[in-house]
């Protein structure tokens, strides 16, 4: 019998954990690959060797913060209550609306890369937390 709340769809934590790998392999790979890292911000690479190691370094960061929100998001869905794990993945698409301000005060351009997925971060978010439910 199907759940009676959306926010009860296992489809719900489903999406969630989509998101929480991809959040990972962000995070693997700033912390291994950084240059790779810093082209998907499209960002210029950094001109001398002083700058490429705080640009490698600020990754290593980057990518331990995207490990962190990937593993929260998957303890959450696993150990955590709905609604717990529906204001992380908010929380989560404020970070891709920051990211995305970066980057268009940085370079101009690329905020979309970030903003477009943001939205449905929020949409997951909020049905997880009963946007939708029928009392």
């Amino acid at each position: 019998m199907p759940p009676s709340k959306l926010s009860q769809s296992p489809y719900l934590h489903f999406a969630a954990t989509v998101f929480a790998t991809i959040f990972l392999g962000f995070g693997i790979n700033g912390i291994l690959r950084p240059h790779n890292a810093l082209a998907i911000f499209e960002f210029d690479p950094p001109a001398t060797a002083a700058d490429q190691k705080l640009v490698d370094s600020l990754m290593v960061l980057y990518g331990a913060r995207d490990l962190f929100m990937g593993l929260a998001i998957y303890s959450t869905a696993y150990f955590g209550s709905r609604k717990s794990l529906g204001w992380i993945l908010v929380a989560r698409s404020e970070v891709a609306v920051v990211d995305g301000a970066v980057c268009r005060k940085q370079i101009g351009s690329g905020e979309w890369n970030r903003w477009g997925y943001a939205p449905a971060l929020t949409v997951l978010g909020g049905l997880l937390l009963g946007g939708l439910d029928r009392a």
